[in-house]
């Protein structure tokens, strides 16, 4: 059954620009690469919600947790560290639709 990862975070105050390369120039792309489709990505523009949502498609369980144990995915979620504050993430059975 396919699975959603769905990530969260805030972008690190003053590093807006820095973060719109990485994510478009190396991030999606390194996701992509391990396997995860990109299903949807949100921008929360009021509320004290966290500001990026991104939704990834698994075929199952089994591998979404292989790839969120990879030394690629580590290296993906540091170097995003550097860009972001508040990251988290969860995987959970895909449906159509806004998942959160």
């Amino acid at each position: 059954m396919p699975v959603k990862v769905i990530m969260t975070w805030d972008i690190a105050a003053e590093r807006d620009q820095e973060y719109f390369e990485f994510v478009i120039g190396i991030f999606v792309p390194g996701v992509q690469r391990l396997g995860l489709q990109t299903a949807e990505a949100w921008a929360t523009i009021y509320g004290s919600y966290p500001q990026i949502q991104v939704g990834l498609l698994a075929p199952d369980a089994t591998q979404a947790y292989r790839i969120m144990r990879s030394d690629d995915w580590y290296q993906l979620q540091d170097s995003l560290g550097a860009y972001v504050k508040n990251f988290s993430y969860k995987i959970v059975f895909a449906r159509n639709g806004f998942q959160f």
